[in-house]
């Protein structure tokens, strides 16, 4: 008898602990921070592609005085279907373009997304994005804070 009511203890026990982590579960994911402290980012322009059709080119510089190390994980532009970082490497005896890996950054650090370097490239742009114009930029970097710039739109051939 005294063996079954300690048994009924432990299960209610182990219920109510149960419970409480089906209550922890239902809480609310933190919401993404907008802007990224120590973030800052100048020099951005668009190149628009060549040949219509073909994907545009983000190039700007990046730096970091944030405390707390991070890392980009993704970019969307404005008026493209889809964005991705690129960068150069050898392959194969050959230097190729290819997708980037998340750029991991810490304080003090600044990079250059510039021609034959690391860039972003934008798919199926938007015949609204003209010479002249403005297409903002949004980096999201680890931990899923975000920050949008204004990036100038240029013509193809033109200075990048």
């Amino acid at each position: 008898m005294k063996a079954s009511v300690i048994w009924a203890g432990f299960l209610l026990l182990g219920v109510t602990g149960l419970g409480a982590c089906g209550e922890q579960a239902d809480e609310a994911p933190a919401e993404a921070v907008e802007g990224v402290p120590g973030l800052s980012v100048t020099n951005a322009r668009l190149v628009l592609p060549a040949v219509s059709g073909n994907p545009a080119a983000v190039y700007f510089d990046v730096a970091y005085d944030g405390t707390r190390g991070l890392a980009l994980s993704s970019v969307a532009v404005e008026g493209a279907e889809k964005a991705e970082f690129h960068e150069y490497a050898e392959w194969d005896g050959k230097m190729q373009m290819q997708e980037m890996l998340r750029l991991p950054i810490k304080q003090g650090d600044r990079h250059s997304f510039e021609p034959g370097g690391k860039h972003v490239m934008a798919m199926n742009i938007s015949p609204d994005l003209a010479e002249g114009g403005t297409a903002n930029v949004t980096l999201t970097v680890s931990g899923g804070g975000t920050m949008t710039f204004p990036a100038e739109i240029k013509a193809a051939g033109s200075e990048r």
